[in-house]
């Protein structure tokens, strides 16, 4: 049987893609944890460096769309590089600031980051739109991001402890700088630009109702995410074992990208809005047993269970924004819903906080509880409307 992940990169230049697109994502979760890191050594307050980093994650998540909206209509090569050096402005001024202006300002400016995972997303769509490839190259970009989120914060942290405060922020525009140069200078692989009048430009496509509720599923998803991340520590330090929090994010982190990898190789018969819906009830049940657990054990096999379906649903959330969407408004589609997981982890992390401040680690769960039923509403609502789109005459 052939590999069908083997087979993606016989197109050429898909692993040049691939590599710099890898360098360029880290940067994003490096950011955020590094503005926290070198702040709260610097500063002393981690309300600060916690205001700052939230100032990034928000501008990003606003500015990142319409960023790749510039991108669907001037090319990658001619957007990229702009939208990098202002991003790189910022973080220079984060470094160097020295009133709470400045960091704020240089977090704003920070913001202007591309959504890279959105860039190769839709150089793998250019290759294989229409083919059963294309399946198999978002759950390889779905695990991709897992891992950047997974390998990002304690490459940060740790440059920031062992070397200086400022390393893990200047080591994030490093890798930011030296992936998007790689990126734009495959020309070959870069997605074609629509000349004017071959499609509709008009407004953005968040005023598209599919977009819309993938974008609300997304921001339901990542609520869950923010919530396991910061509730997880403090479940364990609660029970006198901090350590183990490692262990049990990345049970969840294994559960998501093993997931990803056999999704992608399979070969569904299944209509999508079908697999939307499974995947929505799937995330919803597993949130259950979180708020149940009594030991590090059962909550690493808790937080695995929930792992399994998060690849897959946001998958498909994926497979369907392309669908949605004009073709030459992808990388906008697919950055909208992006932005929506971005969102919804920094929310997670901040209702949770405030949840586990009143009641406990053990309550601090309920969030990612009510999160799990909005993703099943928004999954219901969604497979009825694909549906009847699906099924409306022609």
């Amino acid at each position: 049987m052939n590999n069908p992940y083997r087979i993606l990169f016989d197109q050429p230049g898909t692993r040049g893609f691939v590599l710099a697109g890898l360098l360029a994502r880290l940067a994003l979760p490096m950011t955020g944890i590094g503005i926290i890191t070198m702040l709260a050594h610097l500063r002393g307050s981690y309300a600060l460096a916690g205001a700052v980093s939230a100032t990034f994650v928000l501008t990003y998540a606003l500015l990142s769309p319409q960023i790749s909206r510039l991108v669907d209509r001037y090319g990658q090569r001619r957007v990229l590089p702009l939208a990098t050096a202002i991003s790189v402005l910022g973080m220079a001024l984060l470094l160097l600031g020295r009133g709470d202006w400045s960091l704020f300002l240089g977090a704003a400016l920070s913001g202007f980051m591309p959504s890279l995972s959105a860039m190769v997303r839709a150089r793998w769509t250019a290759l294989y739109r229409g083919q059963p490839q294309l399946q198999t190259a978002y759950s390889l970009e779905t695990v991709l991001d897992e891992v950047s989120f997974i390998a990002g914060p304690p490459l940060s942290v740790g440059l920031c402890v062992a070397w200086f405060p400022q390393a893990g922020p200047l080591a994030a525009a490093l890798l930011l700088v030296i992936g998007v140069l790689a990126l734009v200078a495959q020309r070959g692989s870069e997605p074609p630009v629509l000349a004017a009048g071959e499609g509709p430009v008009g407004g953005s496509v968040i005023g598209l109702g599919e977009v819309r509720l993938l974008t609300l599923l997304m921001v339901a998803m990542g609520v869950i995410v923010g919530t396991v991340d910061i509730v997880s520590v403090a479940f364990a330090a609660a029970l006198g074992q901090p350590a183990a929090a490692s262990l049990v994010l990345s049970a969840y982190a294994l559960g998501s990208c093993v997931a990803g990898l056999v999704f992608g190789a399979l070969r569904l018969n299944q209509p999508l809005h079908r697999l939307l819906l499974l995947g929505g009830l799937a995330t919803a049940a597993t949130t259950v047993p979180l708020s149940l657990v009594g030991g590090i054990a059962g909550l690493m096999a808790a937080v695995l269970v929930a792992g399994v379906f998060f690849a897959p649903t946001m998958i498909v959330a994926m497979s369907l924004v392309e669908r949605a969407v004009p073709e030459q408004r992808l990388t906008e589609g697919m950055t909208w819903l992006l932005a929506g997981l971005n969102v919804g982890v920094a929310a997670g992390a901040a209702l949770s906080g405030q949840v586990l401040d009143e009641g406990g680690a053990q309550a601090g769960f309920a969030v990612a509880l009510v999160a799990g039923g909005a993703v099943l509403l928004v999954a219901v609502l969604g497979y009825w409307r694909l549906r009847e789109r699906q099924t409306a005459p022609a």
